[in-house]
């Protein structure tokens, strides 16, 4: 059964629903839809970066190549367009971790703050290394951040998307701990 989704231009773009598609679920193909319909006919590469976080999201917070190769034909885009995607940006993650993703900036700004001290003590109490997730699986340690584009809160982390700035210690020790 075909399914067609109108574009950006008032055009329309058939996604790719072969058997490599079928991986991706409802909720994912109808969140890939509507970013298909914010671009232009043709421009469908552009709704990569969205599709890939929703397809993360499906999958408890990690890419296979089974579900790469769902989006790119779902997108009807060349698989190393995707997998070029999934393996450049941090945000993605191509392994099993930890529930809850916490990024620590070691940028300028954030190490001139005492960042990397904030690692050391993540690493101390978390028990792992950055790259790592904790024995239950609760916690995910990204490797080095480069820039979180928060600057005038450094020392700053991301935790699931969400920015926390001024960090000390005692601050990172209280968001850690809320994490269930």
């Amino acid at each position: 059964m075909s399914h067609v989704v109108k574009t950006a231009d008032g055009g329309t773009f058939e996604p790719g629903l072969g058997e490599k598609a079928r991986v991706l679920n409802e909720h994912t193909r109808h969140e890939i839809d509507e970013w298909i319909g914010r671009f232009p006919t043709g421009r469908q590469r552009s709704a990569v970066l969205s599709a890939l976080r929703f397809t993360q999201e499906q999958n408890n917070g990690f890419l296979t190549p089974e579900l790469m190769d769902g989006v790119a034909e779902y997108l009807r885009l060349p698989p190393v367009q995707v997998y070029e995607v999934s393996t450049f940006y941090s945000m993605f993650e191509t392994h099993p971790c930890g529930r809850h993703h916490v990024s620590i900036c070691t940028n300028i700004s954030c190490m001139l703050n005492g960042a990397e001290d904030l690692v050391a003590h993540c690493e101390r109490k978390l028990g792992i290394k950055t790259g790592e997730s904790t024995a239950d699986g609760r916690i995910f340690l990204k490797k080095e951040e480069e820039c979180l584009a928060a600057c005038t809160g450094a020392p700053m982390m991301m935790v699931d998307h969400e920015f926390h700035e001024y960090l000390t210690p005692d601050k990172v020790d209280k968001v850690l701990d809320e994490l269930k």
